[in-house]
């Protein structure tokens, strides 16, 4: 690989970290904003508070930028380690993203598990449908979103996990479609229904608010944009660098749009706004992926690009560190206007246990597991070669 393409892949890299650091960073400012809204703080006599809100309460539409990231980020790597989708190792695949999510996942739960039967509160499961076994199923289970539409909302650190029910579930099945789908086009077009389908399928949840927000099908819509997205990255595999800067210009207004103009939007599109939204990520992405002129880091921003890198470990693991630290501004007793100090606090402590979690537990589990799969994939093909075929 030469420096010139290794300068490229470090731009592009660096463009979609800055992209998941944005949308974890909104992840944590609704999840602080719930609690200790902006807009009753100081900065409201110097920001306006319709900015304020939309700072705290855009971390569902973060979300579905993370999947569209996400669906980019597993159809690239995969062309890359297979050539063709057609061609993905089930057994790889599988153990690829199991080493990835399952350590993690795991540990948060039994946490989460300690937490609810010591009674801690704000871990408690308390609502009387509800019960420790059945949250534990549900999370483990890649259920949890439906669990929450039929008995309620579970306590935030659980509450999060409705996001990884539902991409965890989707690339349980995505290399099978990969596999049984003989044409690219029909996968394509399997892809298009799914993307175009949020609307509807997002409006036929209306009733049931948590379903609406947390169903399966709206956010397997968004993954398969990113799906699509890096599918035509690979058809089209060198656009101008005019083209590559007018999607990223395109898609960050589109992002912006929904971000601080949603009330307005919504009048005018209702539930297809998240194809705004997933279409503006879409193409920002897109134009990341091809920026091959910038390969400079950006000044001032190589945190946020770090929060990117930590996306899972912080998402999985900030509501410890929110819930800290509003118990810590209760127990202050500080101005309701100081609000806002306790923001920096809160992401700074989220990226802090994000790198920690990520250094000392998740990226060494990952890389024993690939290893002990590695070796063991190495043991098979040995005995294989050694044993003689029957004739």
């Amino acid at each position: 690989m030469t420096e010139t393409t290794v300068a490229a892949t470090d731009a592009r890299n660096r463009g979609i970290d800055l992209l998941r650091g944005v949308s974890i960073l909104l992840v944590i400012l609704n999840h602080v904003g719930i609690r200790i809204p902006l807009a009753k703080t100081a900065l409201a006599e110097i920001l306006p508070k319709g900015f304020l809100q939309d700072l705290n309460y855009n971390g569902y539409e973060a979300v579905f930028v993370f999947f569209v990231i996400s669906g980019f980020l597993i159809t690239r790597r995969s062309l890359e380690r297979w050539l063709t989708l057609g061609g993905i190792s089930l057994r790889e695949f599988y153990v690829r993203r199991g080493a990835r999510i399952l350590p993690c996942l795991i540990a948060l739960v039994a946490v989460l598990a300690i937490l609810h039967l010591l009674a801690v509160p704000n871990y408690v499961i308390s609502r009387p449908n509800q019960s420790l076994p059945g949250a534990v199923a549900a999370a483990l289970g890649l259920y949890l979103n439906w669990y929450e539409g039929v008995t309620g909302y579970l306590p935030g650190s659980w509450d999060i996990l409705w996001s990884l029910s539902i991409e965890e579930a989707f690339y349980l099945a995505f290399p099978l479609l990969c596999l049984l789908c003989g044409s690219r086009r029909w996968f394509v077009a399997i892809l298009a229904v799914l993307a175009l389908s949020m609307p509807f399928s997002h409006a036929a949840a209306q009733g049931n608010e948590i379903w609406q927000e947390k169903a399966y099908l709206p956010g397997m819509g968004a993954i398969a944009v990113g799906i699509l997205a890096a599918l035509f990255a690979r058809h089209l595999s060198h656009p101008s660098q005019r083209t590559a800067l007018a999607l990223r210009i395109g898609g960050a207004l589109g992002i912006c749009a929904i971000l601080f103009a949603g009330r307005l939007i919504w009048h005018w599109l209702l539930d297809a706004y998240l194809l705004v939204l997933t279409g503006s990520a879409a193409a920002l992405v897109l134009g990341m992926h091809w920026n091959t002129t910038n390969p400079r880091r950006i000044p001032g921003l190589d945190w946020l690009q770090s929060c990117g890198r930590l996306s899972y470990e912080i998402y999985l693991t900030h509501m410890f560190c929110v819930f800290s630290v509003v118990a810590v501004a209760r127990w202050s007793r500080i101005d309701a206007a100081w609000g806002w100090i306790w923001y920096p606090l809160a992401i700074g402590a989220s990226w802090l246990l994000g790198w920690i979690v990520a250094r000392r537990f998740s990226q060494p589990c990952e890389r024993r597991l690939r290893r002990y799969y590695a070796q063991r994939a190495a043991s098979r093909h040995a005995i294989a070669i050694a044993t003689p075929a029957d004739v």
